[in-house]
């Protein structure tokens, strides 16, 4: 039979998947700026992200680091280092992000099934 899943497993699924599916999102619309907007918004996403990482909060740190990877990643593809390799890392974070949201909402509809 089907165990109840505990309210808070419940909320960090859902929260697990928004933030993979809108933070896909954000990583998508970041690469898909132009070069003088991509590089500022790929510097104040890293900023965002070392902010979020110097945090106290163990919660913090690890999408503080993928802000971080997200506005460095922005700036370099956008300045044309790496040569396509920031680009395909960028792409690849973004593909990540949204398959890794898509199954935390699956797993998120599921526990919310076996609640009922």
């Amino acid at each position: 039979m089907n165990d109840i899943v505990p309210t808070t497993v419940l909320a960090k699924r859902g929260l697990a998947a928004v933030g993979g599916i809108v933070g896909g999102v954000v990583l998508y619309t970041l690469s898909a700026l132009p070069s003088f907007f991509g590089i500022a918004a790929g510097v104040i996403v890293g900023v965002i992200g070392f902010i979020s990482l110097s945090s106290r909060e163990s919660g913090d740190r690890l999408p503080g680091a993928i802000c971080l990877a997200a506005g460095v990643l922005t700036v370099l593809s956008k300045l044309g280092f790496l040569g396509g390799t920031a680009r395909f890392l960028l792409a690849a974070g973004c593909l990540g992000l949204v398959v890794l949201g898509v199954w935390n909402l699956i797993k998120f509809l599921q526990g919310m099934k076996s609640r009922s």
